[in-house]
């Protein structure tokens, strides 16, 4: 192929090159502008893989490669899509990812950015799981401020679960061993099936009317997507909402996240984990009592030894009316003698100091004669300073005067100089510059002529003419 006329792919931001050099690129250039054609033509697909490497970063995104029998290709999604998901994905699971082809540029990678993923073959329940949590969540049932604190001390724990559940045993177990004092009432509703999800809200409302407990737990062991759909029922999530007991969701495990999680008060990883939540435990308890006991114990102590300062203080400085006036009265003529002392000190001193101003007043008057004196001798100084500026002054303008008339062009032109000028005016400086019978005005100390320039001759040339 001839260089010269080789075409450039113009998706790369290359025109055809001609006859001259061809760009070059560098490699963040071209991976940028690679990039950019992938994402400008290439659609929103769906892909269907297992997911293997994954990494869940500090920041929130996901980091994993998507792989099938044949090939692999690597993939992220943002933190904020991946809050969205509900789920920890678990490496060799199947999912179906949606998302756009970009170019990781510092590396050169294509790669997949995923906005949304969903369990392979369960696709239609996945979906309508991300809707109605947008749906809620728009509605604001989602929001920390309407969310009701637990109680740290309930007088009583209720649980809404079934009766047969292996999350009631786990439940009661951690309830009796940490807070054997603290009544536990079951409200038994089915966990799974075609109906579980009214009779937990039958459940949840027979725990509001009865009003008995101060803090309700709904659990569930873990389970597939299809075990744990009950407690993505959009009427149970509302019952949860408007339950003004609070409620605390600790249903499947850590990486499971049903509608019930969010709504609720207060998500717990798993049913005995929503147990350890519902109340402080009774050595917790206990020890708090103790450590208030003690700090109470202390500051009754210390407040009864300033008391017992403060009574010895009082005893020590009790005083009988009779003394106080005594003690009164000596204070009154110490305090009078003070004051005749400073007077009698201060008219002493103020007289001293009028003495003194009294005697200084005759040498502080005016002496005019020494005044007139100064004044002579200030107005001959001037005088003769006057007359030694304009001497001065005399002399400079004389010199001045005599540099003026050395510079008169006039005085110049009287010593048998002369001023030449073309039919411009313009003073002639060269001879060369003139032209035969070129009309010529010279000025002389006496008076001018008119000429005609009849030759003329360079300073090291011949005459010309």
């Amino acid at each position: 192929m001839d260089r010269t006329s080789q075409k450039v792919v113009p998706e790369l931001g290359i025109g055809e090159v001609g006859g001259g050099v061809e760009a070059v690129l560098t490699v963040a250039e071209l991976n940028r502008r690679v990039g950019r054609l992938l994402e400008g033509n290439f659609p929103l697909v769906w892909v269907k893989g297992e997911i293997s490497n994954f990494t869940r970063a500090a920041s929130g995104h996901w980091y994993f490669t998507v792989k099938d029998e044949h090939a692999a290709v690597r993939a992220v999604m943002f933190r904020g899509r991946a809050a969205s998901v509900g789920f920890i994905p678990k490496a060799g699971e199947q999912f179906e990812f949606r998302g756009t082809v970009t170019l990781y540029e510092a590396r050169g990678d294509y790669q997949i950015q995923v906005d949304m993923l969903r369990r392979a073959g369960r696709g239609d329940l996945h979906e309508a799981f991300l809707l109605l949590k947008d749906r809620l969540a728009a509605e604001g049932l989602f929001d920390a401020p309407r969310k009701r604190a637990i109680p740290v001390m309930p007088s009583a724990i209720g649980v809404v679960t079934s009766l047969a559940a292996a999350a009631l045993r786990d439940v009661l177990s951690v309830l009796a061993r940490r807070a054997p004092h603290v009544p536990v009432i079951v409200y038994p509703a089915p966990v799974q099936g075609a109906d579980a999800a009214a009779k937990l809200i039958q459940a949840v409302g027979t725990a509001v009317a009865r009003g008995e407990v101060d803090v309700l737990l709904v659990v569930r062991g873990g389970g597939s997507l299809e075990d744990l759909w009950s407690f993505n029922d959009e009427a149970l999530a509302r019952a949860i909402a408007a339950c003004p007991i609070p409620v605390i969701s600790g249903v499947g495990h850590e990486t499971d996240f049903t509608i019930a999680d969010f709504v609720a008060d207060l998500r717990a990883p798993t049913p005995t984990a929503a147990a350890e939540l519902s109340c402080q435990s009774r050595d917790a308890s206990l020890a708090l009592v103790r450590r208030a006991s003690d700090a109470l114990m202390r500051q009754l102590r210390r407040r009864l030894d300033v008391a017992a300062l403060r009574l010895d203080r009082a005893v020590a400085g009790l005083v009988s009316p009779a003394q106080r006036l005594a003690r009164q009265r000596e204070k009154l003529r110490g305090a009078a003698a003070r004051l005749n002392r400073a007077v009698a000190l201060s008219l002493e001193r103020d007289g001293a100091r009028l003495d003194g101003v009294r005697s200084r007043l005759p040498r502080c008057g005016p002496d005019m004669q020494r005044g007139r004196r100064d004044l002579a001798r200030c107005l001959a100084r001037l005088s003769s300073a006057g007359a030694t500026l304009a001497s001065r002054r005399r002399d400079a303008l004389a010199s001045c005067l005599q540099t003026l008339r050395a510079l008169d062009p006039q005085r110049v032109l009287r010593r048998g100089y002369a001023l030449v000028r073309d039919r411009h005016g313009s003073l002639v400086k060269n001879a060369l510059d003139l032209s035969i019978d070129e009309r010529l005005d010279i000025q002389f100390g006496q008076g001018r002529a008119a000429v005609s320039v009849v030759s003329t001759q360079g300073p090291s040339s011949g005459a010309r003419g």
